[in-house]
């Protein structure tokens, strides 16, 4: 088995509305003008660089956008000129969460269980309501169509709707879940992370930010997906992680196969589950688990934060060792810097550090890791798979030309009531399922 990253392909309307609150740099960036093209670029720049390491990369593509479907449902009426320019005097906010690219964070996109972890032996996919944000909600569904039209055998995938909406259940997909394995082809460890407890508010919480994983969310998605009990655990996020900035745990925590990166502060009683999670791994068959735990002195939660330095992704490449692939912005921050040397001389798995310039995303909050879904797939079930959505060169050049003969280099809050840009995002979207080679209304709201 071998391990898939599913990128999310940055679409055409990449715009800075500071929608989501919690995240330090949406808040940040709100209302600066976006790059649309370039956030594109840096986007397709590193699945080519995932794939010259040698991690399989396939694409994920954009949500339609505008969500016109949304617009009437909100109640505005007539043309899409007409809706557009109503709800720009109604209220921007509402126009700015149907215009959304947020999709492109695939680790929100769904929660994978590989098929050795489920009883049934299918592989599960949970399509995340992420239900906490207005603008985040609008993707589940077509989201959920997606994933259907690509891991389209019955037989192999299993992708379940997503969690009932409401804010019991939850659910932010894969940016709050790792798992942990000792041997590619066997069982590995299932760990959620949850920032609260609907059903008991008494349990402590965040005071500034909201938590957006409930632990409901997380059992709900366990017992659907077939997971052992044994091999599943629970985390709650630390308060004061929240508090930081930290609004989902892909932000403060990375994991993979045998190796586990977390800050010292990620959880609550950290010391004990994660010694629960050692002791349950040392269970299965292959080596030992190791942890590797960042002091708060080495790495203060604000930097972390504004480094992004846990948003990095773990590459197992064909030597066996393991590749970290990290924001640019961990060079220029001198805490994180210190904390990538230190973490070198850890004598783990680790030997390589590799930077990427995501600007575009990190602007708006999302690093390498918000990026990209992984799926761990048999050779079967890779087959299983709709083959235009996997990363070669030949793909990558039309996705450059698509690129540039369809996306703006600036887009400014006031755009998003130009009726122009509906016509290129749609012609765009329109173009990019026959590159895929995926059914046209798979790509829009229809």
């Amino acid at each position: 088995m071998r391990e898939y990253n599913f990128d999310g392909l940055v679409g055409p309307t990449h715009n800075y509305a500071g929608l989501s609150y919690g995240n330090l740099a949406s808040a940040a960036h709100f209302n600066s003008p976006s790059n649309p093209r370039a956030a594109a670029m840096e986007g397709l720049d590193k699945m080519r660089l995932v794939a010259e390491l040698g991690t399989p990369q396939a694409i994920l593509p954009p949500l339609a956008r505008p969500n016109l479907r949304a617009l009437h449902q909100l109640g505005f009426r007539g043309s899409p000129t007409a809706m557009l320019e109503s709800a720009w005097q109604a209220d921007p906010v509402l126009l700015a969460a149907v215009w959304s690219a947020s999709s492109m964070w695939t680790a929100n996109a769904a929660t994978v269980s590989p098929a050795p972890d489920c009883a049934d032996g299918k592989l599960h996919f949970s399509v995340a309501n992420l239900s906490s944000l207005l603008h985040r909600s609008l993707e589940a569904e077509q989201t959920t169509k997606i994933l259907r039209a690509i891991f389209r055998s019955p037989q192999r995938f299993q992708v379940h709707d997503p969690l009932p909406a409401g804010s019991a259940l939850s659910d932010e997909g894969a940016a709050n879940h790792t798992r942990l394995a000792a041997s590619p082809d066997g069982p590995g460890l299932e760990l959620f992370c949850y920032g609260r407890v609907a059903f008991d508010p008494a349990r402590t919480g965040p005071q500034k930010f909201p938590a957006r994983q409930t632990l409901e969310a997380c059992q709900s998605i366990s017992r659907r997906h077939q997971l052992a009990a044994e091999r599943t655990f629970y985390l709650q996020q630390h308060p004061a992680a929240i508090d930081a900035g930290v609004f989902h745990n892909d932000v403060i925590a990375v994991g993979g196969w045998n190796l586990l990166l977390v800050h010292e502060q990620a959880y609550v009683d950290q010391e004990l589950v994660l010694s629960q999670i050692a002791g349950q791994f040392a269970t299965l068959r292959g080596s030992g688990l190791q942890i590797i735990e960042f002091p708060a002195r080495l790495l203060p939660l604000a930097d972390a934060v504004s480094s992004y330095l846990f948003n990095s992704q773990l590459l197992l490449r064909p030597s066996g060792k393991l590749t970290l692939l990290c924001p640019s912005d961990c060079e220029s921050n001198a805490a994180a810097a210190r904390s990538l040397a230190w973490l070198l001389e850890q004598n783990s798995p680790i030997d390589e550090v590799r930077f990427v310039n995501l600007r575009q995303s990190m602007n708006n909050g999302g690093g390498p890791a918000c990026l990209r879904l992984r799926v761990l797939l048999s050779s079967e079930e890779a087959a299983a798979v709709h083959p235009g959505v996997f990363w070669t060169p030949a793909l990558d050049a039309r996705l450059r030309d698509w690129v540039q003969r369809n996306y703006r280099d600036q887009l400014a809050p006031a755009d998003l009531r130009d009726p122009q840009l509906v016509d290129e995002a749609f012609t765009a979207q329109e173009e990019l399922a026959q590159i895929l080679g995926l059914v046209r209304e798979t790509l829009t709201n229809e």
